[in-house]
């Protein structure tokens, strides 16, 4: 047992998650850290070590503890959700440049292709200045979102 996060749950806790547990409508995961969070209650009925609860669970040592420090230091939902990424990506098409994007797409094809492909696309828009970078994956994204692209066909 990680003796530096040491689990006790209130009784309205213990309930809370063995209420969570047997309704098995919350996502996966959840379900997997309410499960280690019983397992690992010091004043529970089981207060497993964290190596019978990684083998019990088949989830790995790290995920165990994890969730007994966000318990620890933040509290049961905090424990149960999903955090936060630890990273914010901007964005490569604001608005304007993704309406940009859609009319090169929906143009016709340079000279000598018979359509406009996701790679040709994304160095047009370097090339015209919508962006500075952008790759061929980001292209493909962006457009997914619309009926209009390098593989729709004209006909409809």
């Amino acid at each position: 047992m990680n003796k530096r996060y040491v689990v006790r749950l209130t009784d309205e806790e213990r309930e809370c998650l063995l209420k969570l547990v047997s309704s098995d409508e919350a996502p996966a995961r959840m379900l997997t850290r309410a499960r280690v969070l019983l397992k690992a209650d010091a004043d529970g009925p089981d207060g497993w070590t964290d190596g019978l609860i990684v083998r019990a669970l088949d989830t790995s040592a790290a995920t165990v503890g994890r969730v007994r420090k966000r318990f620890c230091l933040q509290g049961l939902d905090a424990a149960l959700a999903r955090s936060a990424p630890d990273r914010v990506y901007e964005r490569s098409f604001d608005g304007r440049a993704e309406a940009r994007l859609i009319a090169l797409a929906c143009s016709e094809a340079p000279e000598g292709r018979e359509r406009w492909t996701l790679r040709l696309l994304a160095d047009k828009a370097v090339e015209l200045g919508i962006v500075e970078a952008v790759s061929h994956e980001t292209v493909t994204k962006t457009l997914k979102k619309t009926s209009c692209g390098p593989t729709w066909s004209r006909a409809g």
